[in-house]
């Protein structure tokens, strides 16, 4: 038998004994109907039929109409899955009027008014044990008006199956995406130190209060890529900053000469070119408040809000929370303001590209961030699909590369190869609009058992120029 496409002639093929039926349906020697594809695969804890009616040879009259009705079958265990439904005019429209009442209300319309009438027929139903060693049937319920007002029953009889067999679990065909090659692998590491200055010097004391702890996370923070041999450090960049109270001009020589003096006891500690550090300085961290205000609670917040966002000079700023909310004031100078005097840092770098699988493979297994999301595409595409070591390449790479809708669209496959429909919608959410991304969503309606939407988005992603 071609299971490609299954020819079905309605009164040469009963499989199961019936009892005899009706003159109306023996006579419809001409009544024929095409089957294509018939399957049934199971998709997680979701049973998937699958199959295309084609009724371009099926005669009907006027007044005549045909319900086809599939069932999946085992022995006693029966689950009728949705009708399709084939209309002459007539009959369409008593249908449309409640005179024809059929047995299937739920049903997918094809009116026979054309003469090429298809329908694709798609249906998830919940998965049980029975189901394994099943077989597909489909019942015919054929109605017509003899002289008579009401439509009624004129034959019902089983017309076709599938040979029943094991159920596998099948996945659905997914499609992964290929990262761009980045030219030059840039990266960057970044931090914020306190460093602590006694009153009005800018002089660095790396022994003074808490310094040694401050200046050893900078320190850390280059050494970890500075000494790495597939590294190479480009840039380093300090801004520092200072906060609001005292004299604005004394803040902005506090902040500069201060922000030098770090550099240079860098510079000194690593042998950098003269040139190599650049700097930058605010005299008062107005973002710092902004932030510790829009995101904590105060007396009088809004008020504070308002002078800390307003265009009155910046030496006037501090004077006017000091002087309209002076227990506030005392409270932020106390616990927020040391918080504002601080050094931020980044050390740009770059990374060697890595082009030998196992190389790669090790890497993968150390330091996974020196690796490109290309350089992890090319070892998944050396691993078996599915396999445990093909999604943890994925799922790391999402780790790493959060807001990248490539990461986000193959983490969400992966997590849509193992049956973890939650985390494959988390990462939809971030795939972006590609054709994969939206093929990928309409998989997972699919697999949620939202057949229509799931159809509905696989067409959409082929007209965007789905390629396999």
């Amino acid at each position: 038998m071609n299971h490609k496409k299954i020819l079905f002639r309605l009164l040469s093929l009963i499989l199961i004994a019936l009892p005899a039926l009706p003159a109306m349906a023996q006579t419809q020697g001409a009544d024929e109907f095409f089957i294509e594809n018939p399957t049934l695969t199971r998709n997680g804890s979701f049973m998937t039929v699958d199959m295309k009616f084609d009724f371009t040879d099926l005669k009907l009259k006027t007044n005549q109409a045909v319900v086809y009705t599939p069932m999946i079958v085992n022995g006693a265990d029966t689950l009728r899955l949705k009708s399709v439904g084939v209309y002459g005019g007539t009959a369409w429209r008593q249908y449309e009027r409640g005179i024809l009442k059929t047995v299937a209300p739920d049903q997918q319309i094809a009116m026979k008014n054309k003469k090429d009438v298809a329908v694709d027929y798609l249906q998830n139903v919940d998965y049980t044990d029975w189901m394994n060693g099943s077989g597909l049937v489909i019942k015919r319920d054929f109605y017509g008006c003899a002289g008579c007002n009401q439509g009624e029953t004129l034959s019902d009889e089983l017309v076709a199956y599938t040979e029943p067999k094991t159920i596998e679990q099948v996945q659905p065909e997914l499609i992964y995406r290929a990262a761009i090659a980045e030219e030059v692998k840039t990266r960057e590491l970044s931090g914020r130190a306190f460093v602590d200055f006694p009153v009005n010097k800018i002089v660095i004391y790396p022994d003074y209060r808490n310094n040694t702890y401050e200046l050893g996370k900078i320190i850390a923070t280059i050494d970890s890529v500075k000494n790495d041999p597939d590294i190479t450090v480009t840039s380093i960049f300090i801004k520092g900053t200072a906060s609001p109270e005292g004299p604005y001009d004394n803040n902005v020589y506090l902040a500069k000469n201060r922000t030098i003096a770090l550099k240079e006891y860098v510079t000194n500690l690593y042998h950098f070119p003269k040139d190599f550090i650049q700097t930058d300085y605010n005299p008062v961290d107005w973002p710092g408040l902004r932030e510790w205000l829009e995101t904590h609670n105060i007396n009088h917040k809004e008020e504070i809000l308002a002078i800390v966002n307003s265009t009155i000079p910046d030496f006037e700023r501090n004077s006017k929370i000091k002087r309209d909310f002076p227990k506030e004031y005392e409270w932020l100078h106390l616990n927020v303001y040391p918080a504002l005097r601080h050094s931020d840092y980044r050390i740009e770098y770059q990374i060697r590209e890595f082009t030998n699988l196992e190389e790669i493979a090790e890497i993968m297994r150390t330091k996974p961030q020196k690796l490109s999301l290309s350089e992890m595409y090319r070892l998944a595409a050396s691993l078996e699909p599915g396999s445990p070591e093909f999604i943890e390449v994925f799922e790391t790479a999402v780790r790493l590369y959060p807001e990248d809708e490539t990461a986000n669209l193959n983490a969400a496959n992966a997590a849509l190869s193992r049956g973890d429909l939650r985390a494959a919608e988390r990462y939809l959410a971030k795939a972006g609009n590609s054709p994969e991304a939206i093929y990928a969503r309409g998989i997972l309606k699919g697999m949620q058992g939202d057949n229509e939407a799931s159809q509905r988005l696989i067409e959409q992603a082929k007209a965007a120029g789905l390629r396999n």
